[in-house]
């Protein structure tokens, strides 16, 4: 994904015991990076990479991914929606960062954010609304990320985040950061589609990788790409985070929801924004440097590059063997259900306890969502599933002691469609025959 003569950039090596966070800075003193008179030079307008960059970044992509869906989904706004009014805010926040002169934290990690939710939204409209396979988008930004660093470097001479002080380098920045979010989203749900992972084991793959990439940098991978794979992790294992914080308990996450999750983290971002620039702790300082004797720099970086595609094929091997197993889980699953298919829903006599009313309340909301189904209007089922939640959830403290054997049933199946509606990729036929089961159950 990033040009293969890294070698000519000046990087300062690592020190022995000295940390990733603090010292994988990128400084650049060549000719090549050295900016024309014509150009207007800027202050550097990214932060220095210090741990407090790394902990902020995984909060961003977790607001990302958990405020995203809840816009979406809890909210009922729609995907497209959502979408356009986040472009929207975008442009008016890169602008606002691309007219400072230097760095700010509020407005850079404000960005970030801003751009961690975009980046989001474009992958979920190419999966749930335009039915573009994982693994083809995310192939396809995997290439646009790969076409953007050979263009950015092509007339730069340097992909190095400590040379961003040119209103043209910053928009290659920006333009590798959304794609990076895009790409990670994509890679990230196809990871779970593949594995059937719960949220919570999910987490350990991408952080599994950021250790193999801190290790290979310690060891002497170049660290402009051990920082651009470390930041392209950051976003599953961020999104994963959330993923499992926000889940219900039941499907192995923690049950703060998505809004608990949004709130927790954004205040956790003020916060260390407030620190950041009050302390100007990560701001960062143009150094020159003694470098490393360059062969040798070399030399330590095509050995890390076979190290890296080792990671590689091994990673391949645990997700092949995890999708295997998935497989079989999910035939043994599907004979179950057949089995149970065969069980007869509850009849109208096993509901007669329950007011008819309410019964015909949530058989029409049961309905209305599955006719939004089945005209192909996926954000309107999954906002109107909404109604039948809320619905279900104020009316258990009459319904459940009139019967509770007939009430469980029913909490059990109305689980079941909101797990199906509200899945990270919907599948049309789940979702109908959750819906069509519940309807039984309703007495139609």
């Amino acid at each position: 994904m990033v040009p293969a003569n890294f070698g000519c950039l000046l990087v300062r090596p690592a020190a022995a015991g000295r940390p990733f966070t603090s010292s994988l800075n990128v400084v650049t003193s060549t000719a090549t990076d050295r900016v024309p008179r014509h150009r207007r030079e800027l202050l550097n307008k990214v932060p220095e990479i210090t741990i407090w960059f790394w902990v902020i970044k995984v909060l961003c992509t977790t607001v990302g991914e958990s405020f995203a869906d809840w816009i979406n989904t809890t909210l009922g706004v729609g995907l497209e929606t959502t979408s356009i009014l986040f472009t929207v805010v975008l442009a008016a926040v890169l602008l606002w960062q691309v007219r400072l002169a230097r760095y700010t934290p509020f407005v850079y990690w404000l960005t970030v954010v801003v751009l961690s939710v975009t980046g989001t939204l474009y992958t979920d409209i190419l999966t749930d609304d335009l039915n573009v396979p994982l693994a083809v988008s995310t192939t396809a930004f995997a290439a646009i990320l790969a076409v953007v660093f050979g263009v950015w470097y092509s007339r730069e001479r340097t992909l190095s985040i400590h040379s961003i002080n040119t209103v043209r380098r910053e928009l290659f920045y920006w333009l590798a950061i959304l794609v990076t979010f895009a790409l990670g989203t994509a890679a990230g749900d196809w990871t779970l589609d593949l594995t059937g992972w719960t949220p919570g084991v999910s987490v350990l793959l991408p952080t599994a990788l950021i250790g193999a990439v801190i290790v290979g940098w310690r060891l002497g991978a170049n660290p402009v790409l051990a920082f651009w794979l470390a930041y392209i992790l950051t976003r599953p294992l961020g999104a994963n985070l959330g993923d499992w914080i926000a889940s219900n308990k039941a499907d192995g996450g923690l049950g703060v929801g998505t809004a608990g999750t949004s709130i927790i983290f954004l205040a956790a971002i003020l916060a260390t924004v407030i620190y950041l620039t009050v302390s100007r702790a990560d701001a960062a300082e143009r150094k020159r440097l003694q470098n490393a004797p360059a062969t040798k720099r070399a030399d330590r970086e095509r050995v890390m590059l076979a190290y890296f595609s080792g990671v590689v094929i091994v990673t391949a091997i645990v997700l092949g063997v995890a999708n295997a197993h998935n497989d079989s889980t999910a035939s043994a699953s599907d004979e179950t259900n057949t089995k149970a298919a065969t069980v007869q829903p509850l009849t109208a006599a096993a509901i007669q306890h329950f007011p008819p009313t309410e019964i015909a309340k949530l058989r029409a909301i049961t309905q209305d969502t599955l006719t939004k189904l089945q005209a192909a209007d996926q954000s309107a089922a999954t906002a109107r599933v909404k109604d039948l939640e809320t619905l279900w959830d104020t009316d258990q403290a009459s319904l459940q002691p009139l019967d509770s054997n007939a009430w469980h049933v029913l909490d059990g199946e109305v689980d079941t469609v909101l797990t199906a509606l509200r899945a990270k990729t919907p599948n049309l036929a789940t979702e109908q025959n959750a819906l069509n089961a519940l309807l039984q159950s309703l007495g139609t």
